[in-house]
């Protein structure tokens, strides 16, 4: 009997062998596909939580592969980039302003979407029109999961206060002014108590006076292509006057009013400010008072809005096994599924135009203006967002705190702001 097992056993001998020689060969082949990725983008709690969200459903989806975020502060996040290049590290897909393309490209940080996973003329069906800002040299470099644009936020219950209709927000730059007159708030030494309007260069007041007002006057902020400054004319005279002018002349608010104009706001110690849809779900969270949104109020009948985005791109590093599973997690954070969720946790409008554009959405009292603003807003092409950013945050700057002139302070906004052009396209 013994010789019996003994003799079976050296007989399956072979069979156990392959046997183990399968399940190491399964436990590599499994091992090759499990990997880890890494996901960038800056400190912004609502984006974070609502990329946390999509990445669990991303993981859910695919097993082999988990995705790491990394966030960093705003004002640190383009340097830590950098930083992680030079070092022969950084993330396999990152998030970046549409205006950084350009140097993001220059910089080697990013690498062109495949055509075979990601295809033009899919692209250019399904997403808004304003995604072309991420096509260079017949290749797209990213996809927003998002897409923004600009209305008017306004305290509904200062509205009543101030004897205004709380469902009438203004629809004209004059009539603008006129309720922000009556909103306002001074004491005694004529010190603000509460502004009618919210004023912030810094934050999206400068997008405001060159993408939006200078267009309302009648101009353009540039050329086609994005190689000249176009705003040195009469157009961009007219806006910046009437910018400045809210201050200066009709004195319904102040920079640095309680430091930020959303800080204001969400005081309510403003009467309006205009702001995006990344606000939206902050201003959610108010309490103490009722608020609206109205789309952007028109300048002789002129509608304008500034449309722009952060889309996701794969990093120039990324290759082999984690190129596939950066491509796969670009597909995820930029479909319909990734959307839905960004919307309801960011307030971030969809970019694809069928989760938009849905009869819901374009009726909502809070999404819809932002969704109607689409329809007309433009991305103005950018080389340097950054650098274009100051030059207009210093023209205003130079005219409400040092009184130089209008058209004066315009000139010289201009020829700085084509130097910028210029030097980046060699010229």
């Amino acid at each position: 009997m013994r010789f019996a097992t003994i003799a079976r056993l050296w007989l399956r001998r072979p069979l156990l062998a392959a046997t183990i020689a399968l399940g190491i060969l399964s436990s590599g082949a499994s091992g090759a596909r499990a990997v880890e990725i890494q996901y960038w983008q800056y400190v912004f709690d609502t984006r974070v939580q609502a990329m946390s969200e999509v990445i669990k459903q991303f993981e859910a989806e695919n097993p082999g592969i988990t995705v790491k975020q990394v966030t960093f502060p705003y004002a640190d996040y383009q340097t830590r980039l950098i930083a992680a290049k030079a070092a022969g590290r950084g993330p396999d897909v990152m998030q970046l302003f549409y205006g950084w393309l350009d140097t993001f490209i220059a910089g080697k940080l990013v690498q062109p979407l495949p055509k075979a996973s990601f295809k033009d003329a899919e692209i250019e069906r399904d997403f808004f029109p304003i995604v072309s800002a991420m096509k260079r040299g017949g290749q797209y470099y990213g996809l927003p999961t998002a897409v923004r644009s600009m209305a008017l936020f306004y305290n509904k219950d200062l509205f009543q206060k101030a004897g205004l209709d709380p469902d009438k927000p203004p629809q004209t730059l004059d009539e603008l002014v006129a309720a922000a007159k009556a909103i306002t708030r001074r004491d005694a030494a004529g010190n603000f108590q509460q502004v009618g309007m919210a004023l912030d260069i810094a934050r999206q007041d400068h997008n405001w006076w060159r993408e939006i007002l200078v267009r309302q006057y009648g101009g353009e902020s540039y050329s086609a292509d994005g190689s000249k400054v176009a705003y040195n004319s009469e157009a961009g005279a007219k806006s910046l006057e009437f910018y400045t002018g809210l201050q200066k002349l009709h004195r319904i608010g102040q920079e640095g009013f309680m430091d930020e104009g959303q800080a204001a706001f969400r005081g309510g110690l403003a009467g309006m400010v205009i702001d995006g849809t990344f606000r939206i779900a902050s201003y959610k969270t108010i309490q103490g008072f009722k608020w609206g949104v109205a789309e952007l109020p028109t300048q002789d009948g002129r509608k304008a809005n500034f449309g722009s985005y952060f889309a996701n791109a794969i990093g120039a590093s990324a290759t082999g096994e984690k190129l596939a599973a950066a491509e796969k997690f670009l597909a995820f954070v930029s479909s319909e599924k990734a959307m839905t969720v960004w919307l309801d946790k960011v307030g971030e409008l969809p970019a694809r135009r069928a989760v938009a554009l849905t009869e819901a959405n374009i009726k909502d009292p809070i999404y819809g203006p932002f969704i109607r603003g689409l329809e007309y807003a433009a991305t103005p092409p950018m080389v340097d967002e950054a650098a274009q950013r100051q030059v207009s945050i210093d023209m205003i700057n130079a005219v409400l705190l040092k009184n130089t002139p209008i058209k004066e302070a315009l000139s010289a906004a201009a020829t700085r702001e084509q130097a910028i052009l210029d030097k980046f396209k060699g010229k």
